[in-house]
């Protein structure tokens, strides 16, 4: 006897990944907002104290969803905790550029930077693992070379944002990658190696003479322990979109969050847009454009 066909209502009822994915890009888009309301904290005291206040959110959500034995797992595992060591460094690096860049009204490469990010990916499993490139992919990365270039060119002094923030974020994911520990256990454990480098900062900071910007004022200093939340809550919804949509899909989705950037740079920060930056920022589109589409016509084509 066969079993029957899963209701309509069955499948309606399978969680779906848009919202927390969504969620997550959304964070991720509008954080330049939250950013500008603690501008008078020093970037490198900031990113200290994200790491110190990330930590035991993470904690909690862990024990919330106990995931515990999958952190001592990582733990146990020298491989891990060595790749893990090398994501923290790239995660810092990559959290106090963008910050940095955010503050000193650099919005536009921190966009340009997150455009790249995909493309980076695309090049480094190429080369590093080997993958395979179709042919519009390797034209969508050439129209990203020649944006690039062209900042280069007319945007010396800002390129470096947009290449560190997105070569950093890609040696990030592939280094993540290599390693068999969740989004959660992982940053949790990342945020531990960071701890003593933080709290180093902190204290530092603590010591100078202008003094720590967290406990001056309580308005501020609340908004300092809310970089933890805007840290790992959407990781924390990312992990769990991952895990219920293509990830093809989800790629699409990715852009979200620094088209949404780029227009809080045009509307709201009101900055200037140079002609060069609006050529690359064009001709970056346009190789998204392409990138994308050549993804869906393959999800399209395997599931026919």
């Amino acid at each position: 006897m066969t079993s029957p066909a899963p209701s309509a209502a069955s499948q309606s009822a399978k969680p779906s990944g848009l919202a927390p994915a969504l969620g997550a890009y959304l964070i991720w888009g509008f954080l330049p907002l939250y950013l500008m309301l603690v501008k008078s904290v020093p970037p490198f005291e900031f990113v200290a104290w994200r790491i110190i206040w990330t930590l035991p959110l993470c904690l909690l959500i862990v024990a919330f969803r106990r995931q515990f034995g999958e952190l001592l797992g990582a733990l146990k595992s020298p491989r891990s905790l060595l790749a893990l060591l090398a994501s923290s460094v790239l995660i810092a690096v990559n959290w106090f550029v963008y910050i940095w860049a955010i503050m000193a009204g650099e919005v536009y490469a921190t966009s340009i930077g997150y455009y790249l990010n995909p493309l980076v990916n695309v090049l480094l499993g190429t080369l590093v693992l080997g993958e395979k490139l179709s042919r519009r992919q390797w034209i969508a990365v050439a129209i990203a070379a020649v944006a690039v270039a062209l900042l280069a060119a007319g945007a010396l002094t800002s390129l470096w944002i947009s290449l560190c923030l997105g070569v950093s974020f890609a040696l990030y994911g592939l280094v993540r990658k290599q390693v068999q520990v969740g989004s959660l256990p992982g940053l949790t454990i990342e945020s531990a190696i960071l701890l003593p480098v933080a709290g180093g900062i902190a204290l530092w900071y603590a010591a100078s003479p202008a003094g720590s910007a967290f406990g001056q004022d309580a308005g501020l200093s609340a908004l300092i322990v809310f970089s933890g939340v805007v840290t790992a809550v959407p990781l924390l919804l990312f992990a769990i979109a991952a895990r219920r949509m293509d990830y093809s899909t989800l790629g699409f989705l990715q852009y979200i969050a620094p088209t949404i950037v780029f227009f809080l740079g045009l509307f709201v920060f009101e900055q200037p847009l140079a002609p060069v930056k609006l050529i690359s920022f064009v001709l970056i589109w346009i190789a998204v454009a392409i990138f994308a589409s050549d993804l869906w016509a393959k999800r399209k084509a395997a599931s026919a």
